[in-house]
C-alpha cells in the first residue's frame, strides 16, 4: 500500500488540499469499515501526504456518523505519524473572532455514545490522556499561521458536542461559564483514536461565528457559516502547506509515539486471537 508521513483532514469548507503534486486516490479496507472518503495521497512541499475529507465529498456525513475508527485506522495503515486536523468552530469567547484559527490543547466531552477507542473485544487498555494533543505539533502549526499572515490563538479547550443542532442559548452560556474557548462536533474522538494508534494530532479550529452567546449571532445560520467557511480555507490551505513544509525538517521525537507502550492491561497470552488480527497495525510491536 502507498505510504504517507502526515495525514490532513479536512472539515467543513476544507474538502481539499490545493498545491498537491503525484496525486492518487486510494480506497483503503479497515477491520472498522470504510473510511469517510478515498483518500487523496500527493506530494506537498516535497513530503508525502494523505487528505481525507473528514465529511466525504459533497458533505454527506452527519458529525455523528463520521466512521472515526475507521479514518484514523486507515492513516496508520498508510503510515502517517502526524496528523493536522481542520473543522470549523463556534468561538465561546469574545477575544477567537471569525477567521481567527484557534489551536486547542484540551477537549471537553459532551458527545454522547461515540465509540472513542479501538480497544475492547478481547484487549483492554488504557492510553494516557491528559495532554490530548502533541504540543511539538501545534508549535509548528503555531509558527505556520504566522507566517502565512493567519491570526493564531494558541492553547484553550474545545468543547465537543454532539450536534447536529447548534447550541442553545442556555448551553452556551453555560459553556463560556465553564472556560471552554470553542465548540465544535468532531475533533475529541479522532485525538482519543489517534493517541491509540500512536499517531501525533493536533487541531486547527477554523473560527466560523461567535455561537449563540454574541448578541449579534444570536441565531447562526448555514449561510453565515459558509462565507467565514470559504474565508477560513484560503487561511488554512497556506498554514498547512507551510507546517507540512516544516515539519519535513524536523524528527519526530515526541512521546506519543510510544503511548501503549505501559497502557496495554491485558496480558499478551490473553489477547484474543481476533484482536490481534483486528488491532494488529497498531498493537503488532507489543503483542507479537
Amino acid at each position: 500500500m502507498e505510504q504517507a508521513q502526515i495525514g490532513i483532514i479536512g472539515g467543513s469548507g476544507l474538502y481539499q488540499m490545493e498545491g498537491l503534486g503525484e496525486v492518487t486516490e486510494v480506497e483503503v479496507e479497515t477491520p472498522f469499515g470504510a473510511p469517510s472518503d478515498k483518500f487523496v495521497l500527493g506530494t506537498l512541499e516535497g513530503v508525502r501526504v494523505a487528505f481525507l475529507a473528514r465529511h466525504g465529498r459533497g458533505h454527506r456525513l452527519l458529525p455523528s456518523e463520521l466512521p472515526f475508527r475507521a479514518n484514523i485506522y486507515a492513516l496508520k495503515l498508510l503510515g502517517v505519524e502526524r496528523i493536522i486536523s481542520a473543522s470549523a468552530v463556534g468561538s465561546l469567547q469574545e477575544q477567537y473572532a471569525p477567521t481567527e484559527i484557534v489551536i486547542p490543547d484540551q477537549f471537553f466531552d459532551r458527545t454522547r455514545g461515540r465509540v472513542s477507542t479501538f480497544f475492547g473485544d478481547g484487549i483492554v487498555a488504557h492510553v494516557s490522556f491528559a495532554h490530548p494533543v502533541c504540543d511539538d505539533l501545534c508549535a509548528v502549526l503555531a509558527v505556520a499561521g504566522e507566517a502565512a499572515g493567519v491570526k493564531i490563538h494558541r492553547g484553550g479547550t474545545y468543547l465537543c458536542m454532539e450536534g447536529p443542532a447548534f447550541s442553545t442559548l442556555a448551553e452556551s452560556r453555560l459553556y463560556r461559564e465553564w472556560g471552554m474557548d470553542v465548540i465544535g462536533m468532531t475533533n475529541l474522538q479522532e485525538a482519543k483514536l489517534a493517541r491509540e494508534a500512536e499517531i501525533c494530532y493536533a487541531t486547527l479550529a477554523l473560527v466560523t461565528d461567535y455561537d449563540c452567546w454574541h448578541p449579534e449571532h444570536d441565531a447562526v445560520t448555514v449561510e453565515m457559516i459558509i462565507d467565514y467557511l470559504n474565508r477560513n480555507a484560503a487561511n488554512a490551505q497556506r498554514l498547512v502547506r507551510d507546517a507540512v513544509r516544516r515539519l519535513s525538517a524536523e524528527a519526530r521525537t515526541c512521546k506519543h509515539a510510544s503511548a501503549l507502550r505501559h497502557a496495554i492491561l491485558t496480558p499478551r497470552e490473553a489477547v484474543t486471537p481476533e484482536a490481534r488480527r483486528r488491532l494488529s497495525a497498531i498493537i503488532g510491536k507489543y503483542v507479537s
